[in-house]
C-alpha cells in the first residue's frame, strides 16, 4: 500500500493562495507576502485612524486640545456613567467603519480575529490594566437582533481577546431582556431612554464583588455601555470597565 507523506501546512497554503487569491477588503487589490492572509493590504492599513493620548480618564475619547477638567472631556464632566472607565483604540470613521460593516451586516464573522488583533495592539501599546479583570462579558444583542444577524459581534470580540489575554469568557450571564429599537437609528437622548432597564444578569452571584472587563464594538453616546454596566454593579460586581475597537 502507498502512504503519501503529508504536505506541509505551507504549501498547502500556498495552494490555496493560488487558487483563491487573497484581495484587501477595502481596495480589493492583491495582498501579496507575508500579509497575505490579513484582510487588508499595508496601504488600507496605514489608514486606519488609531487614537491617541490623551484620552478622557472617564469614556476614553481623545482629548487632544479640546478642554477637560480632571482629566474628563466635556461630556463626562455633565454625563454620569455606569462604568469606571471605557477605552477605545480607533476612531469610527474610514477603514474601520467599513470593517465594522462588513463584519456585522456582511457575515464576515471571519474579521473578528483580524479587529481583535486590532484591540490587542492597542492594549499592548497603552498598557492597558486589563489583566487584573476577572470576566470578560460581551454586550448581549436583543433576541431579536440576534435572529436576524445571526451572531453577536461583541462575543466574536470578547472569546478572541479572551483566549489571547487568558481571561475567563463569561457569556450568557448578562441578558438583553426585552427588544429595543436599534441605536444607530435613534439621536442621544432617544438612545439612553431606549436601552434603560433593558440588561439583567441571569445569576448575580456570579459577578458579586468581581471586576468585570465588557467588550463591544463601538462606544458611541455610551448609553448602552452604561446600562449594561449599571446592571452588573446592580448585581454586585466590583469595577467595570467597557473596551471596544472604535468610538
Amino acid at each position: 500500500m502507498l502512504y503519501l507523506k503529508p504536505m506541509p501546512g505551507g504549501i498547502i497554503q500556498a495552494f490555496i493562495d493560488i487558487l483563491y487569491p487573497p484581495y484587501c477588503l477595502i481596495c480589493h487589490t492583491r495582498i501579496r507576502g507575508a500579509k497575505a492572509r490579513e484582510p487588508l493590504c499595508v496601504k488600507c492599513r496605514e489608514k486606519i485612524n488609531t487614537l491617541t493620548a490623551p484620552f478622557c480618564v472617564k469614556c476614553g475619547r481623545g482629548v487632544a486640545g479640546a478642554y477637560t477638567r480632571e482629566g474628563k472631556c466635556a461630556l463626562c464632566l455633565k454625563q454620569n456613567f455606569n462604568f469606571d472607565r471605557a477605552w477605545a483604540g480607533y476612531a469610527y470613521d474610514g477603514v474601520i467603519k467599513e470593517m465594522l460593516h462588513y463584519f456585522k451586516y456582511n457575515h464576515k464573522v471571519s474579521l473578528g480575529s483580524a479587529l481583535a488583533r486590532l484591540m490587542l495592539d492597542f492594549i499592548g501599546e497603552y498598557r492597558l490594566p486589563v489583566g487584573s479583570c476577572d470576566y470578560i462579558v460581551p454586550i448581549p444583542l436583543s433576541p431579536a437582533r440576534l435572529r436576524e444577524r445571526e451572531f453577536n459581534q461583541a462575543y466574536v470580540l470578547a472569546a478572541a481577546l479572551s483566549n489571547h489575554l487568558k481571561l475567563k469568557l463569561l457569556d450568557n450571564n448578562l441578558k438583553r431582556v426585552r427588544n429595543t429599537k436599534s441605536q444607530a437609528d435613534l439621536d442621544r437622548i432617544a438612545r439612553w431612554k431606549n436601552i434603560q432597564g433593558a440588561f439583567k444578569l441571569k445569576s448575580p452571584n456570579l459577578v458579586k464583588d468581581k471586576t468585570i472587563l465588557l467588550i463591544d464594538d463601538v462606544l458611541t453616546t455610551g448609553a448602552t455601555a452604561s446600562e449594561a454596566a449599571g446592571a452588573l454593579k446592580n448585581a454586585g460586581a466590583g469595577s467595570v470597565y467597557v473596551l471596544t475597537l472604535a468610538n
